[in-house]
């Protein structure tokens, strides 16, 4: 490998190369993608790696791909392929100038990681974002102590069902997995699986007290991703999940909605459009959406 401590420093983030593993150190500039400023710095055992590209990028760069084995990292099992490209945190985008010293890396990367398969890992191989972790959510605040999942209700936010089931505490012994939905997509949410549940939870995140559901400006990828993350990881500490993936997915049939709760989502769609937040065509298309689900 190459003297260990050499550092490849590209747009946003440094790579430093060592014996047994790539410090990737975030740069905390207000350019660079927040999830990589909440992330700080990242160690990447070689192990934890599947493979190494190059690439050409956009407009004169080049990119610089580690490509994480399924299993190994928790933040990509959460992501589960949601990411953008411009948030990766294993892509690093470097001047085109700079191929042939980044080729000349991911040669010697590519050496260290050839000894091993690259398929799924048994355990998480890179360390998880540490609790204590907090984010708020459309309808209420998630907080996760690193024991303990806890969601506090809002009433500007939270569904009729949720505020009869009242705030709601998930020690992570009781949970199976995680799924997370990116808030940069329209419903989007975090839904704790449970190991035991007497019935089958709400198809709909809204009305399930065991997720918060995101919007604009509520749950954002940089607070609520590193917090699935930290759980999914303390879930699996725990003991074996009973999903196949240690994520998994709910296929419960899609459920019509209250009429109650769409008219005050629909209001708050108003709210944000009057406040500027929406253009008149997103509030239509959004507002269209939950009219058709009555």
């Amino acid at each position: 490998m190459s003297r260990m401590g050499d550092v490849l420093a590209g747009f946003h983030a440094a790579w430093e190369f060592e014996s047994d593993s790539v410090l990737i150190r975030f740069e905390r500039g207000i350019r660079t993608p927040r999830l990589y400023q909440a992330l700080g710095e990242r160690r990447i055992p070689h192990e934890a790696i599947a493979a190494v590209t190059l690439s050409p990028g956009k407009r004169g760069t080049v990119v610089l791909h580690a490509v994480p084995r399924p299993g190994a990292d928790p933040l990509m099992e959460a992501a589960a392929g949601q990411l953008k490209d411009g948030c990766d945190p294993y892509r690093l985008v470097l001047p085109a100038e700079r191929e042939t010293l980044a080729e000349y890396y991911a040669d010697e990367l590519r050496a260290q990681i050839t000894r091993d398969d690259g398929g799924p890992t048994d355990r998480y191989l890179v360390a998880a974002p540490e609790a204590p972790l907090q984010f708020k959510a459309y309808d209420g605040k998630a907080s996760f102590d690193g024991k303990l999942v806890s969601f506090r209700w809002f009433w500007t936010g939270a569904s009729s069902a949720k505020w009869k089931a009242g705030d709601q505490s998930f020690p992570v012994s009781d949970l199976s997995g995680i799924e997370w939905r990116s808030p940069e997509v329209f419903e989007g949410h975090l839904r704790l699986l449970r190991r035991e549940t007497p019935v089958a939870q709400p198809a709909q995140a809204d009305q399930d007290p065991a997720a918060v559901v995101f919007g604009l400006g509520y749950g954002p990828v940089h607070e609520s991703l590193p917090f699935a993350a930290s759980v999914l990881a303390a879930v699996r500490a725990s003991g074996p999940a009973l999903t196949s993936d240690g994520v998994g997915a709910t296929s419960a049939p899609a459920v019509r909605r209250d009429p109650a709760d769409i008219a005050d989502r629909i209001r708050h769609l108003g709210d944000l459009h009057q406040a500027g937040l929406l253009t008149d065509d997103e509030f239509t298309a959004k507002k269209a959406e939950l009219l058709a689900e009555l």
